[in-house]
């Protein structure tokens, strides 16, 4: 179960009573109010306050909220006053819908508001989101983790914007393992991209996904390469709400996955002799490849 639960009770009134407030932390997605998973929709129609930014998520989410809850747009205000309703909650009880865009675990600063809300002795919850880099993959049509091409996701974003990058984290040290990419909030400063990932290892000619404003009105969905992303960008004067994706796997054609293959079996399914022997001779195969290749490597 990827919700988590923080069932922290509240504090106590002079009467005795306990008041028990709680702030749940919503996925709404990509911005398709329908990408809404049924418990985000719940979470919000039971909140007295709702909370979200209407510059990241589109305004049909919010009809899923009571007519008497309280609407804030968080695009408006500091995180202070968004804390100021999280300590009223403390006090009063309730609900606070905090409604976040893809998934509140990624670049939500979400973390700073857990650590408040348990100080304050809120209960929590975390509703996960569809991540923007699914939606792009869904919306492009394409796998991201190719059999024997790619395995493996890579979610980062470009360093020097407004919040530092740790060490070791830069986009070239990534490109090196040449799988795939999803690079988020790099899209004004494509020429620093385009030379990372090169310089990290990429072809130039890696093809790319460059999508703005995913599963909104005004999306736009764009193939090129690495060595023709920036003028891409700078064509279409694509500046923020722009994601990235990167790596062969954009360009492979499916291989055949050992999972649904006939000579495979697993708890459910037994598997066919004939078919057995064929792919354990593939993969035979393949490792003698393999082995012969790097015994040509340097």
């Amino acid at each position: 179960m990827t919700t988590q639960a923080n069932e922290t009770q509240g504090n106590e009134t002079q009467a005795g009573e306990n008041v028990v407030g709680k702030v749940t932390f919503v996925g709404a997605g990509p911005g398709a109010a329908d990408l809404l998973t049924f418990r985000a929709a719940r979470a919000i129609a039971e909140a007295d306050v709702v909370i979200w930014a209407a510059s990241l998520v589109q305004a049909e989410v919010l009809e899923h909220a009571r007519q008497d809850a309280e609407i804030l747009d968080s695009s408006l205000i500091p995180m202070e006053d968004v804390l100021a309703v999280y300590e009223r909650t403390a006090r009063e009880g309730g609900r606070v819908a905090r409604i976040h865009s893809g998934d509140p675990s990624l670049w939500g600063a979400v973390q700073e508001q857990l650590d408040r809300c348990r100080a304050l002795g809120l209960a929590t919850e975390i509703v996960p989101g569809v991540s923007s880099f699914s939606a792009v993959a869904a919306l492009a049509q394409r796998e991201l983790t190719i059999p024997e091409v790619a395995q493996s996701v890579i979610l980062t974003r470009l360093g020097g914007g407004k919040t530092p990058m740790p060490p070791g984290e830069e986009v070239r040290e990534f490109a090196r393992h040449g799988t795939t990419m999803a690079i988020f909030l790099s899209a004004a400063r494509t020429k620093q991209l385009v030379e990372e990932l090169v310089e990290g290892g990429y072809a130039p000619e890696t093809p790319v996904v460059v999508a703005y404003q995913a599963t909104w009105p005004e999306e736009l969905l764009l193939h090129c390469t690495i060595a023709t992303l920036e003028a891409t960008v700078k064509e279409h004067k694509l500046w923020k709400h722009t994601l990235f994706l990167v790596g062969p796997a954009l360009g492979a054609e499916g291989t055949r996955s050992h999972l649904y293959h006939p000579g495979h079996f697993h708890t459910f399914r037994k598997a066919e002799r004939g078919a057995r022997r064929m792919l354990r001779s593939a993969g035979a195969n393949a490792e003698v490849t393999a082995d012969s290749t790097a015994e040509l490597l340097p």
